[in-house]
C-alpha cells in the first residue's frame, strides 16, 4: 500500500512538471499588433511635436504664429489618427495562423 501512495505521488509530481513545461510564456499581442501600436505612437509623438512653439520671447508682444494651420489643425488631426490606430491595433483580431509567432519550438 505504501508503494501505491508513492507511485501516485510520483505520478502527480510528473504531471505537474509536464504541465509546467507545456505552459510557455506568451505575449498578449503578436508581433504585428506591436508594430501597428508603435506606428500609432510615432504618429501621436509627431502630432505633439508639431504643436510645439508659437510663443514669443517678449511677454509684451503677441505672436500670431500661435494660430497657424500646423498647430490648430494638423497636429490635433495627427494625434487623433494616432489614437485611432492604437485602438485598431488593440481591437484587431489575430489571424488564424498568428499563434505561430508566439510559440517556441
Amino acid at each position: 500500500m505504501a508503494k501505491e501512495i508513492k507511485s501516485e505521488g510520483a505520478t502527480i509530481l510528473s504531471k505537474h512538471k509536464k504541465d509546467q513545461r507545456d505552459n510557455k510564456m506568451t505575449f498578449v499581442f503578436n508581433k504585428e499588433k506591436y508594430i501597428i501600436m508603435l506606428i500609432g505612437l510615432a504618429i501621436i509623438f509627431i502630432g505633439f511635436f508639431l504643436m510645439i512653439g508659437g510663443g514669443t520671447d517678449d511677454p509684451n508682444e503677441f505672436s500670431y504664429e500661435l494660430f497657424s494651420f500646423r498647430r490648430l489643425t494638423l497636429s490635433p488631426i495627427l494625434i487623433l489618427i494616432g489614437f485611432i490606430i492604437e485602438i485598431y491595433a488593440i481591437m484587431k483580431k489575430p489571424k488564424k495562423g498568428a499563434d505561430s509567432d508566439n510559440k517556441e519550438e
